[in-house]
């Protein structure tokens, strides 16, 4: 069978870092009004998010502004391009690989709906320079949080299907278009506004070794992958759409979905071989209840954090809890940086875990073992 080798990931981030302090100075501004605005400020305080970086600035209209539908999704999507044609080159070049040796593209892109997409508009821009217009394409366009993992987990069927195939994927979320809205009051969303940030990743899963690749090439192989979708959640976590923009909602049951799908994880997780204790851990920084749920699950015992709690940053979440922390959650993004934080520790035959949520509530994950 033709492995699924996973070459280092690139994240592009936004170009403009916004902190912590000044995101909470904006919402008081923005909402003095408001009732309960003070314990709201206190619960977005509590993502530990201390950075995360915008496409545009936080003064634009696009952000904290009061730009319309059409105009937040077209700057959402064409920033989401541009980060994505930044961070392809990098990939290919961790990779060891041209664009003409691209076999499949895989993109997932949330938060701007546009028709043709970003798997569209990524062949006809990188056309010129190689790549081919034959490739095929999965489009990824609700997949949100769980884009990325879902992003290798169908490269691993893809190069089942196509043995020796390179699979370029590409996640985009400008997700400070979507969520940083001066409409959205709820104490979700106020949680939502200090959360996200902007970037683009991308990383080659091939079917073959390649050679010159940076790095020393491939470090990670899919073993096996996993997709469940939560029954009776739909509106644990959803998008929405009117007038204003493209608004994410959640409810109380969102805490508690990862611990709901507990018992089917780890039969997952038995049935694949994993280890009783688990090498590496590689999981999307939704947020700390979403990385507490997880090591619950995983039974890591690295739960709590780096602000509260014994394990964050030493455990084997604590890349996932580094990124949250300097980058914010970075929507489908955000599994693809944790995995290029966690690439040259494992040593050969370690086996690991990486898991995306999303919309749903749904998860998808891939069994990986360091080659």
């Amino acid at each position: 069978m033709s492995p699924a080798l996973i070459a280092r990931p690139h994240v592009e981030l936004g170009r403009h870092p916004v902190s912590l302090e000044d995101l909470m100075a904006d919402m008081a501004r923005q909402h003095a009004d408001l009732p309960r605005l003070a314990a709201y400020l206190r619960t977005a305080r509590s993502t530990g998010v201390l950075t995360r970086y915008f496409t545009r600035p936080l003064d634009s209209a696009t952000v904290a502004g009061n730009a319309s539908f059409q105009e937040r999704n077209r700057a959402a999507y064409d920033d989401a391009l541009e980060l994505s044609l930044r961070a392809v080159p990098r990939a290919l070049e961790n990779a060891g690989l041209e664009l003409a040796d691209i076999d499949c593209v895989i993109t997932s892109h949330t938060t701007s709906w546009t028709a043709p997409s970003l798997d569209i508009d990524l062949v006809q821009a990188l056309g010129r320079d190689g790549l081919r217009p034959d490739i095929s394409r999965i489009p990824l366009g609700s997949q949100g949080c769980a884009g990325g993992a879902q992003a290798l987990a169908l490269a691993h069927e893809h190069i089942a299907a196509h043995p020796g195939a390179h699979v370029l994927i590409v996640v985009a979320e400008c997700l400070s278009a979507a969520t940083y809205n001066p409409v959205d009051t709820s104490r979700e969303s106020m949680i939502y506004k200090v959360l996200f940030g902007d970037s683009a990743a991308a990383c080659v899963v091939s079917g073959r070794e390649a050679d010159g690749a940076e790095g020393g090439g491939p470090r990670f192989r899919i073993d096996d992958t996993w997709q469940y979708a939560l029954p009776g959640s739909l509106t644990v976590y959803e998008g929405r759409l009117d007038t204003y923009g493209l608004h994410f909602d959640s409810t109380r049951e969102a805490t508690r979905a990862i611990g709901r799908t507990a018992p089917a994880l780890r039969a997952w997780l038995d049935e694949a071989g994993a280890p009783s204790t688990l090498d590496f851990c590689v999981v999307h920084a939704g947020g700390p209840a979403i990385l507490n749920s997880a090591a619950e699950a995983l039974h890591t015992g690295s739960g709590s954090g780096p602000d509260g709690a014994k394990h964050g940053r030493t455990g084997p979440l604590r890349h996932s809890w580094d990124s949250l922390e300097q980058y914010g959650n970075l929507g489908g993004a955000s599994v693809l940086d944790v995995l290029r934080r966690s690439f040259d520790e494992p040593e050969p035959g370690h086996r690991g875990v990486l898991l995306g949520f999303g919309p749903g509530f749904a998860i998808s994950g891939c069994m990986l073992s360091s080659v």
